[in-house]
């Protein structure tokens, strides 16, 4: 599973301990950070007076979402606040999955430095729009320049975890859902005080939405 390379995210380690023959069951030893692979983001992630991961009610992160196509648009290129405009209007945004095929890139270098990202004024309006779960086929709403170290660091993040927005990240087979609005299933570890956990995150089609819903 690709890690951001970087000493604070460790690689993933599975190391068999038993073994059928010797110990006569089979047991192993996870060695992966709680940005690894397909996650969310806690807003703790970033903000140190934020929600943590045991924090956040599962009615957030289980519920109806809708996925946006921005296929069409130049891979790595910005998103403003126009195109999300453009594609939303009339939506319940409430669970957001934004597709932009960077899972092309999935396990290589590529990944983590040529992706689109979001610009300010498209994280505010999202916001302003009563986004709670934002989902991308990428590792980062950011600029890939704008990482630890640089000027401005991570500032996309910043403001939609600020305000309490989850991000779900490093989604793939985005493809594999037909419907535009489908229920979404995301499941993290429950850790103690965690700033963010790999999640196995899926979609369930063909039920019938309630009014209520």
């Amino acid at each position: 599973m690709p890690t951001f390379p970087a000493h604070w995210h460790p690689l993933v380690e599975i190391s068999q301990l038993g073994r059928f023959g010797f110990e006569d069951r089979e047991t192993r030893k996870l060695v992966l950070g709680t940005h690894t692979g397909t996650h969310i983001d806690a807003p703790r992630h970033f903000i140190p007076s934020g929600q943590t991961l045991d924090e956040i009610p599962l009615e957030l992160l289980i519920g109806w979402a809708v996925k946006v196509d921005l296929r069409e648009l130049e891979f790595g290129s910005e998103i403003t606040v126009d195109h999300l405009v453009d594609r939303c209007k009339g939506l319940n945004i409430k669970r957001l999955i934004l597709q932009f095929g960077g899972d092309r890139n999935y396990g290589n270098k590529k990944y983590y430095e040529d992706h689109s990202w979001l610009t300010i004024e498209a994280a505010q309006w999202l916001v302003s729009q009563g986004c709670k779960l934002l989902g991308y086929d990428m590792a980062s709403p950011d600029n890939p320049i704008n990482v630890h170290g640089s000027k401005e660091d991570s500032p996309i993040h910043k403001i939609l975890l600020g305000n309490g927005v989850v991000l779900l990240e490093y989604l793939t087979q985005l493809d594999c859902i037909s419907s535009s609005n489908f229920f979404l299933v995301t499941a993290p570890m429950k850790i103690n005080g965690a700033d963010g956990s790999p999640v196995r995150a899926f979609a369930i089609e063909g039920i019938r939405r309630s009014e209520d819903d």
